[in-house]
């Protein structure tokens, strides 16, 4: 018999005993997480947390390569390097990211916001990565940090080598600029291997040969205490210099051409070239930029401005424009006719002031005409009627031959970034673009003086001149003379990339073109009489006069713009001038084309001035200095 009492106690005794065993099943529940979480912590995760242990007293820091220097041809150093600091943050360092930026923002007086979105565009960097976010830091910057340095030990300052540029925008088209690469650049090849931040060729020289220059970074590594401060230098890799370049470029050359422009007034593009090899002595596209602004980071306010310009700094006319090459062209056509046998160099056409061909009225720019010509005295004068006769006896396919053959069909393959390629209408292409599939031979009249469908870019007709002065090589135009390879190697000689095309023109139709050529430049009726002409160097060369827009609506679209507050003068003609010297063995060929200057025989007196300074170099004289000559009217 159970008594009431023993009853309860043993129900407390059963409780007791369930309590006990949940403790229990519990505590080995609670054993084997704990035993399971040591086992992950020390076995499966031992190689992530040995790594992290490593990082809580070593620091990787960057050592950047500076890029290599870039030289011209006798040796004048171009772009070159300087030291700079920049301020970087060090996120594994810093435990509240966005407040580390907002002290250092009112220490340094940066942009709280643009640090803080370089952070986030560089978020899946490593931790333990610096992220740059105050390039070019000035003196009083690096000062501001390195007193605050116990308290924002996750900023740190570093040494970097920084790109100088020659003041000016100096041959900012030719050397181009640099900056950080871009997400959408890191899947190509030639990036392979870097990571956001690194600096490369944007543009220009420096984007074509950016491999070379580029070098090899190093890295400090370094240990630091718990606060994350330096405390001794463990290793140090140093990096390695970019390739030294030698340019083919002179840069006196350069120097005198950009001053002419500038003297003048004009906006434009310019190359000159030595025709028996491809090499650029000098090239310009101007307005232009300046590189440092890149260099030194450039501003979203600066990029912005050179964007919106709407003279397009950004673009480089010399490769990129394309124009219609006006009575330039008239030097292919006269080679065309005379090695088709159309005409011999002493074939007389006459000129009234206008010709009918097609049964259409085409006026010649001497409205009084040129009488009896040969193609000497059309080449001196720029005879339009003696131009249109040739280009009614041809068909554009034969024109189309010859264009090409001189260079201006498609690129010329310069080391450029970017080029256009030059076009030359054909029956082939008017069939395969045109709605009714037809070329009509009227409008071969136009092209014969370098109008209607056909564009050209300047450095095209740059080679064309070469390949004219050194008697039928198309050479490809090149930038690079040598490269110092290093390691004891030295400067190497950089092959040219060789001719594109070679064509034999028989002597005495060279000679006539030269001749008529010369004459444009050296007597008392050539186009260019006493704005190209240079004493005892027999400058042989042709104007070109081309238009921006038909003669019949110029007037009215100047108009227009007056009324909408443009400038009218966007519809003036453009003005070329191409050109050899001496005449018979040319050393220096080339093109200067001024844009909206109305007239070619304007641009002459800058490729005089640069010619000038050429000859004054070879032979050991004074460097000229350059006058820039009033414009009268007249000429073509």
């Amino acid at each position: 018999m159970v008594t009431p009492g023993a009853s309860g106690a043993f129900g407390d005794r059963q409780s007791t005993e369930s309590r006990l065993i949940g403790l229990r099943v519990i505590s080995l529940v609670l054993f084997v997480f704990l035993a399971g979480s040591f086992w992950v912590l020390q076995v499966l995760q031992y190689s992530e947390h040995l790594e992290r242990a490593k990082r809580n007293h070593t620091r990787t820091l960057p050592l950047l390569a500076p890029r290599g220097v870039l030289f011209d041809r006798h040796g004048e150093v171009l772009v070159q390097n300087r030291r700079s600091f920049r301020i970087a943050i060090v996120r594994e360092q810093a435990t509240d990211v966005p407040a580390s930026i907002r002290r250092l923002a009112a220490i340094t007086h940066a942009d709280e916001a643009q640090m803080l979105a370089i952070v986030q565009r560089r978020k899946s960097d490593p931790i333990f990565r610096p992220i740059a976010v105050i390039d070019h830091a000035t003196d009083a910057q690096v000062a501001a940090v390195v007193a605050q340095q116990l308290e924002l030990p996750e900023i740190v300052v570093e040494q970097v080598p920084t790109r100088t540029y020659p003041v000016g925008g100096l041959a900012a088209h030719l050397f181009g600029y640099v900056g950080e690469v871009q997400p959408a650049q890191l899947v190509r090849t030639e990036f392979a291997g870097l990571s956001q931040g690194a600096i490369v060729g944007q543009a220009g020289v420096e984007q074509v040969y950016n491999t070379q220059l580029m070098g090899t970074d190093g890295n400090r590594f370094v240990n630091v205490d718990s606060r994350g401060r330096e405390v001794e230098e463990l290793q140090r890799q140093d990096p390695v210099d970019g390739q030294r370049v030698q340019l083919t470029i002179d840069a006196d050359m350069q120097r005198a051409l950009e001053d002419a422009f500038r003297a003048d007034g004009y906006n434009g593009a310019a190359a000159f070239i030595d025709p028996a090899s491809g090499e650029v002595l000098a090239l310009t596209s101007l307005p232009a930029y300046d590189p440092n602004d890149f260099a030194a980071g450039i501003s979203s306010s600066v990029w912005q401005a050179l964007n919106a310009d709407p003279l397009r700094p950004l673009g480089n006319r010399l490769i990129q424009g394309l124009y219609m090459p006006g009575s330039t062209f008239k030097i292919v056509m006269a080679i065309a006719a005379l090695e088709e046998g159309i005409i011999t160099p002493d074939s007389v056409i006459g000129c009234r002031g206008s010709g009918v061909f097609y049964g259409r009225s085409f006026k010649c720019w001497n409205t009084k005409g040129h009488g009896a010509m040969t193609l000497r005295h059309a080449l001196e004068q720029s005879c339009n009627v003696f131009f249109y006769t040739l280009g009614e006896r041809m068909n554009i396919d034969t024109i189309n031959k010859w264009a090409t053959k001189l260079g201006l069909l498609g690129k010329t393959g310069i080391d450029l970034p970017q080029e256009n390629a030059s076009f030359m209408p054909s029956t082939e292409w008017a069939a395969r673009t045109r709605s009714d599939g037809r070329w009509y031979p009227g409008e071969t009249i136009s092209v014969a003086i370098g109008q209607g469908a056909v564009s050209v870019s300047p450095m095209a007709m740059a080679m064309m001149m070469a390949t004219v002065g050194n008697g039928g090589t198309l050479q490809t135009p090149h930038l690079v003379k040598a490269v110092d390879r290093g390691k004891g190697k030295g400067w190497e000689p950089v092959p040219g990339p060789g001719p594109r095309s070679t064509f034999a023109m028989r002597p005495n139709n060279l000679a006539a073109v030269r001749e008529g050529l010369w004459m444009a430049v050296n007597t008392p009726r050539g186009t260019a009489t006493a704005r190209g002409k240079i004493e005892g160097k027999d400058v042989s060369g042709k104007t070109g006069t081309a238009q921006v827009i038909s003669n019949d609506n110029k007037a009215a679209a100047q108009a227009a713009a007056r009324a909408a507050g443009r400038n009218p003068a966007i519809f003036d003609d453009h003005g070329w001038f191409v050109f050899f010297a001496p005449r018979d063995k040319p050393e220096v060929a080339g093109v200067v084309f001024t844009e909206h200057s109305e007239h070619g025989y304007l641009s002459a007196p800058i490729a005089k001035h640069v010619m000038e300074t050429y000859f004054a170099k070879k032979e050991g004289r004074p460097l000229p200095v350059y006058h820039s000559p009033a414009a009268p009217g007249g000429g073509r």
